[in-house]
């Protein structure tokens, strides 16, 4: 019998035949790219998922659907993507015309105008405008949905590019505007600009008419950290700017100072959030702070007056203590108030706490839907102009997003409500708890049929890691493709998120990423202990942080398993922290080339510990050739590793998307569709347009 290739391994991890593949734009690797994405769309490009890719653009490229709006001076700015154009219109109306049916829109820029014009594959990633007039803006476009981006100027009035203006090449980074002449530079753009994750490590003071890599370096860090970036406050007496330097992916010092550069350090812990407006200062801690003569559990909030702060006055008020199961998810100053986001057993809070003399006000935003999933955000792009005006959305996994305006002391006024994109009727919402392999409760949210009939379709998501909440959002797809074909979806909320506060997050971190694979691998197995399904019938999805995650249940936990999908994803970690952004992640997994770290990453190294005559459940892996941010070499080579030990694995790359599905809404849908279809022929669901379909037996 022929021997089986399986290297990389865990005992010889540098010993990889396919580091090839990591050339993103070599000859060999592209050569083997295309034979792989016609192998996949052969097996499931099929006329049923064309007919999903067409449904789901359509859902996607719904003339009501919801345009989500941000303020800036007294227009309510928006881009929007749909059929007609695809890169999309960046655009602006009044509040006031926002609230009808149909509102009327002023057209600033049409990408796909643009982009027919210059030739160029471009993605909108955002505009800063300048602070109080917003009659000029720096524009951000990514080349194929790219983390790196172009930076030019552009004139609002005229609705065009400023002749002459600022221009950048493509590099990640931004720019802030300190005067109508001059931005704050913090680019990765030129030699020696970039950190070892490929982020700025200095702000420039750039003077309009100079060359940018001649600007002189007002704030620099060391190439080992992560990133550094500036803004200026514009509410302070006199110029005055802030500085940020990122150590770590939860470590930064914040500085003020003036364009000389940084003059004093905010004295607050590395892992401190801290925020301050109108005077005020808030800040919170990832762990134990001791100040004050007291000490506090982590994630508590504290607020003092910001001059006394920065007198050295360290006498705080506690505005949030967490509590078992009652975790802050942010903070932030909007108006005269400063917001707490909040989830008490997973279900949406908000309160707001008016600072002065006498004390802080304490008030709950009231109105808005109590279960389901609900997030608040400022309407104003920028704080200092901020009347308090709030933004609001509410939605659950059967009820589609409502938008609503939430004024200081009113309630909630209904602005737009999105459209069904799928037909929930005869499904419910349950919320489940596992028990994981060390006895930690994990709760799911169940959406599906009533009742337990033991070979439910089902599919089964999760994330954990760097403490993002995984909550059960309206889905279009898993809805239309999924429930309303008679299947049930999982949302599971495993360790490493936010949930719970950084005490979950802590738990999925580092030595305990295992554990939050241990969380999901428990869910699947209650999915099967409730009579819910079998293992054959699950079908796992999850992308980025989540291929970690899906890979280890493919090694790991295959018998629970009926088909993976695995997305945009981390998997390599071994050479992770080499590949693009990996070494801002450090924090989050650990470092691979110290060996006390290396001795636990290689437990989630699916990569390396993928062997040879296992029965692994047949496997989709799907990236971007344009994601700079996770590097396309940890799918190939996983891919690749498979496929030489006889492994039922797929492999799909379109050229563009950037660390997403697609670059447009056709694209996204194309990547979606395909991928579904996968998971119902690998785990034999062939259901008709019929509701109720179930799962066909091996």
């Amino acid at each position: 019998m022929p021997v089986i290739d399986q290297r990389p391994t865990v005992e010889m991890p540098d010993d990889d035949p396919y580091l090839w593949l990591e050339e993103v734009d070599g000859e060999p690797a592209l050569a083997w790219v295309e034979a792989q994405n016609a192998a996949s769309l052969a097996h499931f490009g099929d006329a049923r998922c064309v007919a999903d890719r067409d449904v789901l653009a359509g859902i996607f490229d719904r003339p009501d659907n919801i345009p989500l709006i941000a303020r800036r001076a007294a227009r309510a700015f928006n881009f929007w993507k749909d059929a007609a154009h695809p890169r999309g219109l960046w655009r602006a109306t009044s509040l006031d015309s926002f609230r009808s049916e149909a509102p009327e829109w002023d057209i600033l820029l049409d990408l796909d105008a643009l982009a027919a014009r210059e030739r160029e594959d471009w993605t909108w990633s955002g505009a800063a405008t300048l602070p109080g007039s917003h009659d000029r803006a720096i524009l951000m476009l990514s080349r194929g949905g790219a983390d790196a981006v172009v930076l030019r100027e552009f004139d609002l009035a005229s609705r065009d590019f400023v002749a002459d203006g600022f221009s950048l090449p493509e590099a990640k980074g931004g720019a802030a505007w300190l005067d109508r002449d001059t931005l704050l530079l913090s680019s990765a753009f030129g030699d020696g600009a970039a950190t070892n994750s490929g982020y700025a490590r200095t702000v420039r003071l750039w003077r309009r008419g100079t060359d940018p890599l001649g600007a002189s370096i007002v704030f620099a860090t060391g190439a080992e950290h992560m990133a550094v970036w500036a803004d200026v406050d514009r509410e302070a007496d006199g110029e005055r700017l802030v500085f940020a330097e990122r150590l770590g992916f939860f470590d930064e010092i914040v500085w003020i100072g003036d364009r000389a550069g940084p003059k004093t350090r905010i004295d607050v812990p590395t892992d401190a959030s801290v925020e301050w407006h109108r005077g005020w200062l808030a800040a919170k801690r990832r762990t134990p702070w001791t100040i004050g003569g007291e000490t506090h559990p982590p994630d508590t909030v504290l607020g003092i007056s910001l001059a006394a702060f920065l007198a050295g006055d360290r006498h705080f008020t506690k505005l949030f203590e967490p509590a078992e199961r009652r975790a802050l998810q942010g903070f932030f100053w909007c108006g005269d108030r400063l917001v707490l986001t909040i989830l008490d057993d997973l279900k949406p809070v908000f309160e707001a706490l008016t600072p002065s003399a006498g004390g802080w006000r304490r008030e709950c935003i009231t109105g808005l839907p109590e279960f389901g999933v609900a997030n608040a955000w400022p309407l104003d792009v920028r704080a200092e102009e901020s009347n308090g005006d709030l933004l609001a959305s509410a939605q659950d996994p059967l009820t589609p997003a409502s938008l609503y305006l939430v004024r200081p002391r009113a309630a909630p006024e209904l602005l737009k409500r999105a459209p069904q994109a799928f037909d929930p009727s005869g499904l419910i919402v349950t919320r489940h708890e596992a028990i994981s392999a060390d006895g930690t409760r994990i709760p799911y949210t169940q959406v599906g049929p009533p009742g337990e009939t033991g070979d439910a379709p089902t599919h089964l998501s999760g994330y954990g890691g760097f403490g993002i909440s995984q909550l059960p959002y309206y889905n279009s797809a898993v809805g239309k493709l999924w429930l309303e074909r008679g299947g049930t979806s999982v949302v599971a909320n495993i360790r490493g998120g936010g949930e719970f506060g950084t005490a979950w997050h802590e738990a999925g971190r580092r030595e305990g990423k295992r554990a939050s694979h241990d969380d999901f691998a428990a869910v699947a197995a209650d999915l099967v202990r409730r009579g819910v399904t079998r293992p054959g019938h699950i079908a796992a999805e999850g992308g980025s942080n989540g291929g970690i995650l899906i890979t280890n249940m493919l090694t790991r936990y295959p018998e629970r398993f009926g088909a993976l999908f695995c997305t945009i994803p981390l998997i390599d970690m071994r050479r992770y922290s080499k590949l693009h952004a990996g070494a801002s992640w450090i924090a989050e997994y650990g470092d691979p080339d110290n060996p006390e770290d290396w001795a636990f990453l290689k437990k989630i190294s699916a990569y390396h510990a993928a062997i040879p005559g296992r029965h692994y459940p047949p496997i989709l892996i799907a990236t971007s050739r344009r994601d700079d941010r996770v590097h396309p070499g940890h799918a190939r080579k996983m891919a690749a590793k498979l496929q030489a030990m006889g492994y039922e694995a797929y492999f799909y790359e379109p050229a563009a998307g950037g660390h997403g599905y697609g670059k447009d809404n056709r694209e996204r849908a194309s990547f979606t569709a395909l991928g579904y279809n996968f998971m119902r022929r690998a785990i034999g669901w062939h259901p008709s347009d019929a509701r109720r379909s179930r799962v066909s037996t091996p």
